[in-house]
């Protein structure tokens, strides 16, 4: 499965280090052993459905254990029924890469 997360905690952070709860949050996926790709808009992780789900569920709660007041988080995913059909984050992004 592929999947992709934006967390948008509320704040993002603190004067010291502005973007605090969404580094938790990368923090956690980072941690997961799945491959991974941090954007600027955010995080692509690929691995079982089973462990996506629970990466991106605990990537969420990062943000509040962190410290942020509230976090939305926005999920895309992708799961192929035939897994000769499973496309990788290179099979998607590699051809366009610089």
């Amino acid at each position: 499965m592929l999947t992709e997360i934006q967390v948008l905690p509320s704040p993002t952070g603190d004067h010291a280090s502005p973007y605090r709860h969404v580094d938790a949050a990368i923090a956690v996926i980072s941690a997961a052993g799945l491959p991974y790709e941090v954007g600027a808009l955010g995080t692509t992780f690929e691995g079982p459905p089973d462990r996506c789900w629970e990466v991106a569920r605990s990537a969420h709660e990062a943000c509040l254990r962190s410290g942020a007041d509230s976090v939305v988080t926005i999920a895309k995913l992708y799961e192929a029924r035939d897994p000769e059909q499973q496309a990788s984050m290179e099979d998607l992004t590699g051809p366009h890469r610089s």
